[in-house]
């Protein structure tokens, strides 16, 4: 059962996105490698819904960029505390995180993301 989640959400330039892909993918081995049970990562496809506001609108998304929402599943905020803390500290991150942040093409802008720690509410 999963009893904390950690979730973003980010623009992405839609010409990086295949070039993100295989770093995500290696971000989300780290991640399970110190604890997370789950890595999931989607494009956003259907974002708008009257009445509410759209993640596009929350994070700025232009026309040349895709959504991407995703979330990390944890068996409770203590493991995800440790992983936390062993991730960022694991050098294998900041190799993966530099190939996407270079001052000549910005593949990832982290000022744009929204993330946050979810306990859990309800299971079904």
């Amino acid at each position: 059962m999963t009893d904390y989640i950690d979730g973003f959400v980010f623009p992405l330039k839609s010409i990086y996105l295949n070039e993100y892909k295989p770093v995500a993918e290696k971000v989300a081995e780290i991640w399970k490698e110190y604890g997370a049970t789950g890595y999931f990562e989607f494009i956003g496809d259907d974002m708008f819904m009257d009445g509410a506001k759209s993640f596009y609108t929350s994070v700025e998304v232009k026309e040349d960029e895709v959504l991407i929402f995703g979330w990390m599943a944890f068996p409770s905020k203590e493991i995800r505390n440790k992983a936390f803390k062993k991730v960022t500290e694991d050098p294998r991150i900041s190799s993966l995180v530099g190939s996407l942040v270079q001052p000549e093409r910005l593949i990832f802008d982290a000022s744009k993301m929204l993330y946050g720690g979810f306990k859990a509410f309800i299971h079904c």
